[in-house]
């Protein structure tokens, strides 16, 4: 059938991921850094996503495309609409063996954590290796301290519960600090996308030539 449904301009398209977050029906992903309408019968053609986008990469076109399956999006998605929050089992490890294990250390290295009160300039971002992890990565994964804190300086954050894009504050702290590496740990979800990118973009914007390493997450923890 031919009907109003979203158009993305990859050449426009900066990564920010805004619109993922945006698409309540979860019809927008990220593939290879650039927003992909990924199914035409999970977008409504109602354009929540347009209002958000950054550089004017969206826009609306007639076309000949799938109807709009309400039911598929219902199934696929949480109550809240909402992807990423969709119910799941997850299976638990055997912890019998960890019985033993008493006060494990913290690799927190510095305070405050939070990208939204982070300070743009401190002595703790000298020469650093920053890791910058999606709030739940560390509640998925177990070893978390050990196989991804250790020895960096680490702020986290969730643009999607923050209602933030940290681009600009991120880009501030690489370019005025020497930061040596930059390693970005995010969950499997679609609004997960949106702090890689935005911490893609801060390095590019810093204007430095600094190495961003991602690392995505499954629900269970395990590294994809």
């Amino acid at each position: 059938m031919k009907r109003k449904i979203i158009k993305i301009d990859e050449e426009k398209c900066n990564g920010c991921g805004l619109c993922v977050s945006a698409c309540h029906e979860g019809a927008i992903g990220m593939v290879g850094g650039k927003a992909k309408l990924l199914k035409d019968n999970y977008c409504d053609g109602l354009g929540d996503c347009l209002p958000v986008c950054p550089v004017k990469a969206i826009s609306f076109e007639e076309r000949e495309a799938a109807a709009y399956d309400a039911n598929a999006v219902k199934q696929k998605n949480a109550p809240c609409g909402c992807p990423g929050s969709a119910p799941k089992n997850i299976n638990s490890a055997d912890y019998s063996a960890y019985e033993s294990v008493k006060d494990v250390p913290s690799r927190l290295a510095q305070w405050p954590a939070q990208i939204k009160l982070a300070p743009l300039n401190a002595p703790y971002f000298e020469n650093a290796d920053l890791l910058i992890a999606a709030d739940c990565s560390a509640y998925a994964c177990g070893a978390f301290h050990e196989k991804y804190m250790k020895e960096k300086v680490t702020l986290i954050g969730c643009p999607k519960l923050d209602n933030a894009d940290y681009m600009q504050k991120l880009a501030e702290i690489i370019k005025n600090n020497d930061i040596k590496s930059v390693t970005v740990v995010r969950m499997e979800v679609p609004c997960c996308s949106g702090l890689a990118a935005a911490v893609l973009k801060a390095a590019e914007m810093s204007g430095k030539n600094i190495a961003v390493k991602t690392i995505v997450l499954k629900l269970n923890g395990k590294e994809i």
